[in-house]
């Protein structure tokens, strides 16, 4: 079984013909709605796969891990995302992925958990011909252990002490003058179009400064120590009291 969300419609009423006449044993579970569903039901409707093509329509979020679990890959062909948080859901749900090669998908999953592919039916075919055929040997990695991998990504620290690091490298970069970014802008982007962005640049530059003034930097709160109490909150002290927390739970 596949589960799929309504993006990249165009590519899918490609795939489902093709993939279907060659494995018989395939299902589609498509959930999602969208102006495009007319086209997948034309499909379903042209090549009599009514039994295989299943089109669920919009799903309400707390639904979605009903139905994830009810495939063994997760396809995505999306033309445009920047991050897809869907692929994150079906990986944690102990689906393979496979999915276009746009945006930032590739910085989402490790190669392990994910087939990328460029956004075209040809390519999308082969990854999902590979997929099956894993599947089919039982060369993918299970459920649990997919979600076990998936379920160490993304925690509230980790997303916090990925923040962390980009607010260090802004700090940490060189401040440049206002007549330093109009002379780079200029030579940089041409003398019409450079021309442009320096004066967007200094418009942009004395309206901050109007802000400044409107609300000066002393009358800004400064942002407090969240670390808590005595550093409880730190890493370490977190780390120190989950140990803490597995002794008492574990008595030798």
């Amino acid at each position: 079984n596949f589960y799929f969300v309504f993006s990249g419609t165009d590519l899918l009423s490609g795939i489902i013909p093709e993939l279907c006449q060659k494995y018989p044993d395939l299902n589609f579970i498509i959930g999602g709605e969208g102006p495009k569903r007319v086209i997948l039901e034309e499909v379903r409707e042209k090549y009599q796969l009514h039994d295989r093509v299943r089109l669920l329509g919009a799903l309400e979020h707390k639904d979605v891990r009903n139905v994830l679990v009810q495939g063994h890959i997760f396809l995505n062909t999306s033309l445009t995302e920047a991050f897809c948080m869907a692929i994150v859901e079906a990986a944690s749900c102990g689906l393979q992925v496979v999915s276009t090669r746009v945006g930032g998908i590739p910085e989402v999953l490790p190669e392990n958990l994910i087939i990328l592919c460029e956004p075209s039916v040809k390519s999308l075919c082969e990854g999902l011909e590979k997929t099956i055929l894993q599947l089919k040997a039982g060369a993918l990695l299970d459920p649990e252990s997919i979600h076990n991998i998936v379920k160490t990504f993304y925690t509230w620290r980790n997303v916090a002490e990925r923040t962390e690091k980009v607010y260090d490298c802004v700090v940490k970069e060189a401040v440049l003058p206002i007549n330093k970014r109009v002379e780079r802008l200029i030579s940089c982007c041409g003398p019409v179009t450079g021309c442009i962005f320096a004066l967007l640049a200094v418009f942009n530059f004395l309206f901050l400064v109007f802000l400044r003034w409107m609300t000066p930097d002393s009358l800004i709160d400064v942002a407090i120590d969240a670390t808590g109490p005595n550093s409880a909150w730190t890493p370490d002290s977190s780390s120190e009291a989950e140990d803490e927390e597995d002794e008492t739970s574990n008595p030798r």
